[in-house]
């Protein structure tokens, strides 16, 4: 830092980012396991079928995170859904193909996709 000048850049960008986490806080949040176990069992492409596929159809108002272990990893590669007034949904053994389909019914058209949760295979 050379001037009072860059430090009141740096501080503008630094809040530029704080407001928009602000802002995107009514966002839904979809977490993708990616400790070891989730990453052994195929996480990475998860996560990146769904950062892909809500990019294709330009869905602005999700945000793809990723957590540690979630404490079930005969279940890896788990997937939890947060939307905004809803009970978390979680899903469990997914892959590519599971991650679109979760994008296209529950993200965009919002219906649960049941069959994919944890409720359904811990019967």
């Amino acid at each position: 830092m050379k001037s009072l000048e860059e430090l009141k850049a740096i501080r503008e960008k630094a809040l530029g980012q704080v407001n928009m986490r602000t802002e995107q806080e009514g966002n839904i949040r979809v977490v993708v396991g990616m400790a070891t176990c989730g990453i052994a069992a195929g996480a990475r492409p998860v996560l990146n079928a769904f950062v892909s596929e809500l990019a294709k159809r330009g869905m602005n108002n999700v945000q793809v995170t990723q957590t540690g272990c979630i404490g079930m990893c005969r279940l890896e590669p788990i997937v939890e859904v947060y939307v905004p007034g809803e009970e978390k949904v979680t899903y469990v053994k997914m892959d590519e193909e599971k991650a679109a389909r979760v994008v296209v019914e529950h993200l965009a058209n919002h219906k649960v996709v049941n069959e994919l949760t944890i409720g359904a295979v811990e019967k």
